[in-house]
């Protein structure tokens, strides 16, 4: 089994049919590359690295930005048997540099602009990647199911950065995605918000479209919120994929109407929580679904709301078909399932193909994250009695409030109902006497209009006193991750000294 043969070959496409399409500002065409050609230079790049003395398994750090080069030199890694180290091109060199040690990688490929590591064992620049591109064709390299494909490192929103190791079967293992969260077609077109190192972008924007013979369609411009209503439009996308804040600034930012996008089906969005007023204000005013999904770097998406599974505002949806999910009880002596309705730790059976082989090189926090067969993902959850999962937080982003537990999604979850909040993020903070005080950090609709007053007793209305938050500060904007996902531990940043 080889990702990369999987991905351009599981649905038999039309050779001439286009697999991605690369588009500018106002969604005019830029580059159209069929799946042949796709293929060709796939297979270009994985003889051309074995040409260059690579052997099965040898890591290879990608420096690339948001261009076409970078998904065919990702498949054409892993069709020749190498594994590509995905990076954004937003980090800087020491951060480049760490990863680059840490993955012991054997070749960097650089696009001329992105910041490089200090120390590169070998380096192929811009010349030297448009000769990959054009070398003689190859074949996919016989790797097996448990062989390495890929490695991508965590984002680091706390803590070192550190390798999710994926095999070959990882490919496969994303088809109960297709029928339960994306409703993927080979006539559809599928437009995604994200960056290509991120795993979301290589799973729903790349590897699903082009494994069901999709066109994945793909925007190199400028991201202001305002300009993606008319891009869908222009672009004729059937499906949309982005973080959950992308379609909030969407909503406000942009000109929203059910007349907007008359080609889309449905969004797609995972990375965060999906507030419940979000996903009402959205269905609302474009008339289009809007499904969730649950997931993560070691597994990708397990959990989702899709057309054969209804939505129930604030859940991500259920387990896909086929995946095995558990709520474990957060005492470990007890070492078993959680009652129904009750808050416990969310698990995946190890038997899951879409999980990770290993944390890069370290086996010591591999075994950790499994309780038996079970792999602990690390966030809390609950599971109602129609086997719909409720999203509780990670468990160590969990506040110690008078001696309660409270997760801040809970509480960002109520403030975003209200209407003079546009964002809110909600963290522990020390008080001068070292008191720990639930703190929110508030994006406001109206920053001159913005009453802590008026938002408190909203807020006293809806949680229990020991769940309020005790401080709130109004911030510009949240600090987010190059990939969109909230650096809850930067909030302290905006705490005044």
């Amino acid at each position: 089994m080889n990702l990369a043969r999987y991905c351009l070959t599981n649905a038999a496409p039309d050779s001439d049919a286009v697999a991605l399409e690369v588009v500018g500002p106002g969604g005019t065409a830029l580059e159209y590359w069929t799946y042949r050609a796709v293929e060709d230079a796939v297979l270009s790049i994985a003889s051309g690295l074995r040409g260059f003395g690579l052997s099965q398994g040898d890591r290879v750090l990608l420096r690339l930005g948001h261009t076409v080069e970078f998904p065919l030199l990702f498949f054409g890694a892993i069709a020749g048997g190498c594994v590509p180290v995905p990076t954004s091109e937003m980090l800087t060199g020491p951060e480049a540099t760490s990863i680059l040690e840490d993955s012991g990688a054997a070749l960097v490929l650089h696009d001329g602009r992105t910041p490089l590591p200090a120390h590169a064992p070998a380096f192929f620049g811009p010349e030297e990647i448009g000769q990959l591109m054009n070398a003689p064709k190859g074949n996919y390299a016989s790797t097996d199911a448990d062989d390495p494909a890929f490695l991508i490192y965590t984002s680091g929103t706390s803590g070192t950065p550190k390798g999710v190791l994926h095999a070959q079967r990882s490919g496969a293992a994303r088809r109960p995605m297709y029928r339960d969260w994306c409703d993927l077609r080979s006539s559809d077109r599928l437009l995604h918000a994200g960056a290509f190192n991120w795993t979301y972008t290589l799973g729903a924007g790349l590897m699903d479209p082009w494994a069901n013979g999709a066109t994945s369609v793909v925007y190199s411009g400028p991201r202001d919120p305002h300009i993606w209503p008319d891009l869908l439009s222009r672009t004729r996308a059937t499906l949309f994929a982005a973080v959950p804040s992308l379609y909030r600034r969407i909503l406000k930012y942009g000109h929203v109407t059910q007349q907007s996008f008359p080609n889309l089906r449905h969004g797609l969005t995972a990375g965060e929580v999906l507030p419940a007023s979000l996903y009402r204000e959205w269905t609302s005013r474009t008339g289009r679904q809007l499904y969730e999904a649950l997931g993560m770097s070691e597994i990708s998406t397990y959990i989702s709301s899709g057309p054969s599974v209804p939505v129930k505002p604030g859940s991500p949806g259920k387990p896909q078909t086929g995946r095995k999910v558990a709520v474990l009880t957060e005492n470990v002596s007890e070492a078993g399932l959680a009652p129904v309705g009750e808050p416990g730790l969310l698990a995946v059976h190890r038997s899951e193909p879409g999980l990770m082989l290993s944390y890069w090189n370290r086996p010591e926090e591999t075994a950790k994250a499994f309780r038996g067969d079970w792999f602990l993902t690390g966030d809390r959850a609950r599971i109602d009695q129609d086997g719909y999962v409720w999203y509780e937080g990670r468990g160590d982003d969990l506040m110690n409030a008078f001696g309660y537990r409270v997760a801040p999604e809970e509480v960002e979850s109520v403030l975003l109902d209200h209407p003079a909040i546009q964002e809110v993020a909600v963290t522990e903070t020390k008080s001068g006497t070292g008191v720990s005080l639930i703190t929110a950090f508030v994006v406001p609709t109206n920053p001159d209009g913005f009453d802590n007053d008026d938002v408190a007793k909203y807020v006293a209305a809806h949680l229990a006193e020991y769940k309020r938050p005790k401080i709130y500060h109004q911030i510009p904007s949240l600090p987010r991750t190059s990939s969109g996902k909230l650096k809850r531990t930067d909030l302290q940043l905006f705490v005044p000294p």
